[in-house]
């Protein structure tokens, strides 16, 4: 409304099955500094220009050499900006209820800086064991983890029920520590911690992407799980 964008850095969502994320990162372990103020520029430019208006989120495509390509742009805060949030110090909820409200925009694009390295999990109930079938029945136990940078999202508790007609994601659970190693142990630490008996998760299989060497080394792609 007031000619004014910002971006809030990148995501790397690149641990996906049936093109559907199950690991977030920020920022992600690939891009350059260069390649990253240009990527976040052209999707500022890419708002501006069709007069966009709130909170969005613009998907890109990069090969091995850094070339980035406009996949697509989803007009809203995606599953995965929690990652966002935590290395930025922004509440996005509420910045896009403030512009939502007609307000300007606080912030300058100098304001804004990377403060350290989140990771996200999504806990599904599916079964990763059997090619990610869904997991539907009763939770009979939900302990959630506690700790410093760890963060849950979600919506369920002991005793509820995982219906078969809706999504399977009973939540997401994230980690933000001082680099990217330290987000990988306080993660694996809090997933260890984390029960949900009565239908099987993801948590497994995300505890597998965090010991991975391909993943700790940010050598990896869409066609990881596969």
């Amino acid at each position: 409304q007031h000619g004014h964008g910002l971006y809030f850095f990148e995501r790397e969502c690149s641990v996906q099955r049936r093109h559907q994320k199950l690991v977030e990162e920020a920022p992600s372990s690939c891009l350059n500094e260069q390649t990253r103020q240009k990527m976040g520029r052209d999707a500022v430019n890419l708002a501006l220009s069709c007069g966009y208006i709130g909170a969005g989120t613009v998907e890109f495509l990069v090969d091995d050499q850094l070339n980035y390509y406009f996949l697509e742009m989803n007009t809203r805060l995606q599953v995965e900006h929690p990652v966002t949030e935590m290395i930025t110090g922004i509440d996005l909820v509420e910045l896009q209820i403030k512009i939502a409200e007609g307000e300007s925009l606080p912030l300058q694009q100098s304001d804004l800086k990377i403060s350290g390295h989140a990771i996200e999990v999504r806990i599904c109930a599916e079964d990763s064991f059997q090619d990610f079938l869904p997991s539907i029945g009763w939770i009979n136990e939900y302990i959630k983890p506690v700790g410093e940078g760890i963060r849950i999202d979600d919506s369920y508790q002991r005793g509820m029920e995982i219906p078969v007609q809706y999504d399977p994601m009973i939540g997401k659970l994230i980690a933000h520590g001082s680099n990217r190693m330290d987000a990988i142990d306080k993660l694996k630490q809090a997933i260890l911690k984390f029960q949900i008996e009565g239908v099987e998760t993801t948590l497994p299989f995300c505890l597998y992407v965090l010991d991975n060497k391909n993943f700790i080394a940010g050598d990896y792609n869409t066609n990881f799980v596969s």
